[in-house]
């Protein structure tokens, strides 16, 4: 590759190695990209345009519709979605309320957002309904003065005994 000389002699210490280790990357790094910068192992989420006549938040809005994606199976669990700049771009909003949208799904716990802007997906829609009328259910306990052992008593007596097995619960 043109512009970096390559050590040699006894002295260099193996420089010349770390140089072709660099170039190897970056040929294996260019191969994983395809023509429009994305890397080959990004999921393409097949977007509509918000309706910004709909009173519903412009970031709930967002959220749907990578929910939407995801469960027609646009993106499945560890596959990466575009970043957060390209989906604004293609939904026609600002970063920042994809950003928003992406941190609700992340509570959901349906996306992993990682180190840099690397986005993937990590669960699946009806887990993430649930999670969130889990939050939903906090909140609302909270607000009428349940502490959390109370909470999770109040779950654990409505579990479904067909799911907990037959040492939980002794059938009659």
């Amino acid at each position: 590759m043109g512009g970096v000389p390559a050590a040699t002699g006894a002295g260099a210490g193996g420089s010349g190695r770390l140089i072709v280790n660099i170039e190897a990357s970056i040929i294996s790094f260019m191969s994983s990209v395809n023509q429009n910068g994305r890397h080959i192992d990004d999921a393409a989420l097949d977007l509509e345009r918000l309706d910004r006549s709909d009173p519903t938040l412009l970031h709930e809005q967002v959220a749907a519709e990578i929910r939407r994606a995801i469960a027609d199976g646009e993106a499945g669990p560890g596959e990466r979605i575009p970043q957060a700049k390209d989906l604004a771009a293609e939904l026609g909003v600002n970063t920042n309320t994809v950003l928003r949208a992406l941190r609700v799904l992340r509570d959901e716990g349906l996306i992993e957002m990682g180190r840099g802007r690397s986005i993937r997906v990590t669960g699946t829609p009806e887990r993430g309904v649930v999670v969130a009328k889990m939050k939903e259910l906090v909140d609302i306990a909270r607000q009428q003065g349940y502490r959390r052992d109370e909470l999770v008593a109040m779950l654990e007596s409505m579990a479904l005994p067909e799911r907990l097995g037959p040492t939980m619960v002794s059938r009659q």
